[in-house]
């Protein structure tokens, strides 16, 4: 058996919260994933708290947004702003 193919992680699904792992219902993943324009993504206007951005798993860091539900449920903090 190849343990190098066996140890690899999978690349995040950036259509899917890398925290909770639902539905994001990110913009620009759509626009990527259908070629469509879509409107600005929400998230590019919510704040993060640091403990939420910590929670992200590093394979899933730039590629795969929060959903709203995770973004909620902590409070933003000032330094805690931006994407993902």
């Amino acid at each position: 058996m190849n343990t190098a193919v066996s140890n690899l992680v999978p690349a995040p699904d950036p259509g899917r919260c890398p925290v909770c792992g639902q539905p994001n219902g990110c913009a620009m993943a759509l626009e990527r994933a259908g070629g469509e324009p879509q409107p600005p993504c929400w998230c590019t206007r919510a704040s993060f708290s640091a403990e939420l951005l910590a929670r992200i798993p590093a394979a899933a860091r730039g590629k795969a947004c929060v959903c709203a539900a995770c973004a909620g449920a902590a409070p933003p903090d000032a330094v805690g702003e931006g994407r993902r």
